[in-house]
């Protein structure tokens, strides 16, 4: 090509860099005292957008061609090096410092980073990165680097496309359709993230589509740019105002259940009104700050701070205690930058810089290896953990709920599901993948049991608070002639409470059609929220529930929900101890569905009723762990295994109601 593919302007923008620590600092610091998002990744994205977009752009001007792998080779050298660097020190502490429970989801999640998908893996994992009662790995935060990896391949094959039309077609008009191409990325994108936040926003905070947008937006800055002309003193404004919009992005929004739809464009402008002001020399502009000395040096280790300040507080958190004080928060941030400046210095310029690219490549062999046999030792450990505690359970050693009103004569043991193994004992509809996700309002059934000649029909519908009784009703029928259906959603009570537009109402409005003609005995499910005490949820749920048996003529068992708490029970446990969580457990008001519980009981005589509340405490007590088995996995879900303990419970009364 003897022409530029466009021009655009190719010079170090200092301001990019200082914008960079800011982003950096921002996430930092809002979570560590926060447990906030800050918009700080956002500005991450926009920048990557513009800086690759710039590089693409000056490689193709330059050499009339764009190739995949010095482009790769280039990216891996790059990141490669601290990624590598950091998950091994993790590995290496997590086997010392980290709690088993959160173990192997730490380990899952390192080998997610190492490949660049860590942000599909928590999606598929039902992480929501902004619940604190929710056990956080220290790697966690890679999420948003595979966000980045994912989006550089993007990139890649979209102006290799663009290039290959150019020269095929000989088209002049690059600009128009270069800005085409990323307008409808842009705008597609961003049409997705805005209503997959409304409908199931721990899904959208992590999966590539809806991030897309944050991407294109900076590479359109970076091709429009030159184009865009603003006097000195709107440079000085918009800078400030940008900056200063920045800033207070996680206190002015509840970004919490937000982001990333519409409300992520606040800092995504204030992160263009940045760049733009940068455009222009000012005397008073945010560029003077921005472009000193010291932030653009600090910019140059902005991505170790990233990946260290969580690092450091996820070990602190679980060996120390769970919120930092300001002397320990600052102590993190600098000890972050202090690390990130030994890690560029030390481990990655010497692979960046490098031009032999087989030392450079021996180099992170080297590292990934390590990665792999540190991967490997760790789940060998835990299978035999694992073996060792099988070998020592028996029914009579691990009565689970029968033992809450009877503990006397049962010696304690090792508590079961190992702490390893605790965050991956589920119901069997949600290993199966039978439980309906937030994205979808399709029914999906899972069927267990006698499938053939079966002597009756039990339905378990709702929630995951109906959902986690799935081991205890299938438990109680294996020995039965009974069928077993589960109508689950994630996120969805069975309640006459949601609108016939929403996801969650056509999900409803599904299970009912599918009830009216079903051949279905008996329906369980959850009948109150023990999370509120607002009536008018809790009769929605109960309405539901009388609907059915009033249209359909189908028997219905409606079960209390169990406690909830504002802290993770198994962590706590693991953590704290048995004592210290115990009295957690109890210092809270934990039911708050107990009025009306007590009123549904008392004057609804159609529907059955099971409060199961006894079985979760002992001597009056609610208590973590009963009859040596884990109760909770999480802070208001039964592990599987407790729930399975319930099986003689649930028999009695299944065969109470069907064999009447």
């Amino acid at each position: 090509m003897n022409q530029p593919l466009i021009n655009i302007e190719r010079k170090f923008r200092p301001e990019i860099e200082g914008l960079r620590v800011v982003a950096a600092l921002l996430v930092a610091v809002y979570h560590i005292w926060f447990n906030r998002v800050s918009g700080g990744v956002d500005v991450f994205f926009v920048i990557s957008g513009f800086l690759i977009t710039t590089s693409i752009i000056s490689t193709i001007n330059r050499t009339g061609e764009f190739r995949f792998r010095p482009y790769v080779t280039k990216l891996m050298k790059r990141l490669l090096p601290s990624v590598f660097f950091i998950l091994a020190i993790v590995l290496v502490l997590s086997q010392f410092l980290l709690p088993k429970s959160i173990l192997d989801k730490t380990i899952q999640e390192v080998f997610a980073s190492m490949f660049f998908y860590q942000n599909w893996q928590l999606a598929f994992s039902s992480t929501d990165y902004l619940d604190s009662t929710q056990m956080k790995t220290p790697v966690e935060h890679f999420w948003a680097l595979s966000i980045q990896g994912q989006f550089y391949i993007i990139w890649f094959l979209i102006f290799t496309l663009i290039l290959f039309l150019i020269k095929k077609y000989k088209l002049t008009k690059v600009k128009t359709l270069i800005n085409t191409v990323l307008g409808v990325l842009f705008v597609s994108s961003f049409i997705y993230s805005v209503y997959l936040t409304s409908v199931n926003q721990p899904w959208a905070y992590f999966i590539t589509m809806t991030r897309v947008w944050e991407f294109a937006l900076g590479s359109l800055l970076c091709i429009n740019l030159s184009s865009i002309k603003v006097n000195k003193f709107t440079a000085a404004v918009v800078g400030w105002l940008g900056l200063i919009g920045l800033i207070l992005t996680g206190i002015v929004f509840n970004v919490s259940e937000m982001f990333p739809g519409y409300i992520a464009l606040w800092p995504m402008t204030c992160a263009l009104f940045i760049v733009l002001s940068g455009a222009r020399d000012t005397k008073y502009g945010v560029k003077r700050f921005l472009g000193s000395t010291v932030m653009v040096r600090l910019g140059g280790i902005a991505f170790g701070i990233y990946l260290w300040h969580w690092v450091l507080l996820e070990f602190y958190r679980y060996n120390v205690q769970e919120t930092p004080g300001f002397i320990v928060g600052t102590l993190i941030i600098i000890s972050s930058t202090a690390l990130s400046f030994l890690m560029t210095k030390y481990i990655e310029e010497p692979i960046r810089s490098s031009k032999d690219n087989k030392f450079s490549f021996k180099r992170l062999g080297i590292m990934g290896s390590v990665n792999v046999l540190l991967i490997a030792s760790l789940f060998i450990g835990a299978y035999i953990d694992q073996n060792r505690l099988e070998n020592k359970i028996t029914d009579k050693n691990y009565p689970g709920a029968l033992a809450a009103k009877n503990p006397d004569g049962i010696h304690d043991q090792e508590p079961i599901p190992s702490f390893s193994e605790v965050f991956n004992d589920l119901p069997q509809a949600h290993l199966d993948g039978s439980n309906q996700e937030l994205d979808d309002s399709d029914l999906k059934i899972g069927e267990y049991g006698k499938t053939k000649n079966y002597d009756a029909t039990i339905a378990l519908i709702g929630s995951s608070h109906s959902e986690h009784w799935l081991g205890a009703i299938l438990e109680a029928t294996k020995d039965e002639n009974y069928r077993v259906l589960s109508l689950t959603r994630s996120g969805t009570r069975f309640s006459t409470g949601y609108s016939d537009n929403d996801l969650k109402g056509i999900w409803n409005n599904n299970v009912k059609d599918y009830l009216k003609h079903a051949d279905v005995d008996l329906i369980v499910a959850q009948a109150t929220a023990s999370d509120t005490s607002n009536n008018k949820i809790q009769q929605q749920m109960v309405g539901q529930l009388q609907s059915v048996k009033d249209e359909y003529g189908i028997e219905v068992l409606a079960i209390r929900d169990v406690p909830r708490y504002s802290f993770n029970v198994l962590e706590s446990l693991e953590t704290g101890g048995l004592e210290h969580t115990t009295k957690r457990m109890n210092s809270e008001d934990n039911q708050k569905d107990e009025s009306f519980w007590r009123q549904f009981e008392n004057k609804n005589e159609s529907l059955n009723k099971i409060d199961l509340t006894d079985y979760l405490r002992v001597n009056g007590k609610f208590q973590p762990v009963i009859g040596n088995i884990i109760i909770y996995r999480d802070n208001r879900h039964l592990t599987n295994t407790y729930s399975e303990s319930f099986g003689p419970i649930f028999d009695e009364k299944i065969n109470e109601i069907l064999k009447d």
